[in-house]
């Protein structure tokens, strides 16, 4: 197979990689590199974390320096995202300056291709935006999540956002619409979560006392009958954290096919849902000294849901937060 041999990389971890086995960030970064190379290199010490050996089973911590020692990748064809798509998210850009873009993301695009994917957000933009080579993910939004998404434009926008999220010096807000009501209106739930993955290999996350810490704030928005709006800040980025929380304390998010209530699903699909109600409506973040606060509104299909909704409400909790009228 034709190929190309890669440079020597010292790569700092960020805090969306922290966590990670050092061979699943090997995996994901060098994706024309078969596993078994990677497995080899990791064997002889060719790959080294802050100077040091490691074993394939070392978890990435925040500030690691990973070498990577030069290897021949397969050349791949990236294929080119559909114009259709670039367009629509170009149209979705809510904020940009001269050193980041946030999208509100659509419902069922992934960020990044990679695991069956062809293409996501990232390649999609990079394909929309040639005037920017240097575009990068800040951070990550499930697939099935829409909302405030978060790029920059170069690799020190870059540095500088994951400094101000891993220093919670920035803020998202989630709006989901969850089974039942809420006790007191607001919740919080401190409880870890662990990756595990099926058989088949999907990738799912539990409540467990091995779990890696996770805390999650709910705040009722709009009581329903028999259903709440709540706002979800969190504390820490886990994998599924919002979904398997609201699960957890008994209040499972509309719309979720993998933690959810089929019954309650089911229900709402008839009044209309054909998504996980999951949006992050808002995200502020410091950029040079300068704080920006960004909103998403809700897409017009949740909006409508809300309406029919509305009709069946037992009362207001609290005013309508902007862009959910």
């Amino acid at each position: 197979m034709n190929g190309m041999v890669s440079s020597v990389q010292i790569v700092e971890v960020e805090s969306d990689s922290a966590g990670q086995r050092i061979d699943n960030f090997l995996s994901r970064r060098l994706k024309g590199v078969p596993k078994s190379c990677l497995y080899r290199v990791l064997r002889r010490g060719e790959v080294r974390v802050n100077g040091g050996r490691v074993r394939a089973k070392y978890r990435l911590e925040v500030g690691d320096r990973v070498r990577i020692p030069p290897l021949r990748t397969a050349v791949m064809e990236v294929p080119c995202p559909p114009v259709a798509i670039q367009s629509r998210l170009l149209s979705r850009v809510v904020l940009e300056t001269s050193e980041v873009l946030v999208l509100n993301k659509p419902s069922g695009i992934a960020v990044h291709g990679g695991s069956g994917i062809r293409w996501g957000v990232i390649e999609a933009m990079r394909a929309a935006r040639s005037d920017l080579p240097r575009i990068e993910l800040v951070h990550r939004l499930d697939r099935e999540t829409s909302g405030c998404l978060i790029l920059s434009k170069d690799t020190d926008a870059l540095r500088s956002l994951h400094a101000s999220l891993r220093e919670r010096l920035g803020d998202k807000r989630y709006l989901a619409l969850v089974r039942g009501h809420c006790d007191n209106g607001t919740t919080t739930v401190n409880a870890p979560l662990r990756r595990f993955s099926l058989k088949g290999g999907e990738r799912m996350v539990e409540v467990s006392g091995d779990g890696r810490p996770a805390t999650t704030h709910f705040r009722t928005i709009r009581a329903y009958a028999d259903c709440s709006l709540v706002e979800a800040s969190i504390e820490t980025g886990r994998t599924h954290q919002i979904r398997v929380h609201a699960a957890h304390i008994g209040h499972p998010v509309a719309g979720d096919s993998k933690y959810g209530d089929e019954k309650f699903n089911r229900g709402l699909a008839r009044r209309g849902l054909r998504r996980l109600f999951l949006h992050a409506h808002s995200v502020s973040f410091d950029m040079g000294g300068r704080q920006l606060d960004v909103d998403a509104p809700l897409d017009r299909d949740l909006k409508e849901l809300l309406d029919r909704l509305e009709t069946s409400a037992p009362g207001r909790v609290e005013e309508p937060m902007d862009g959910v009228r």
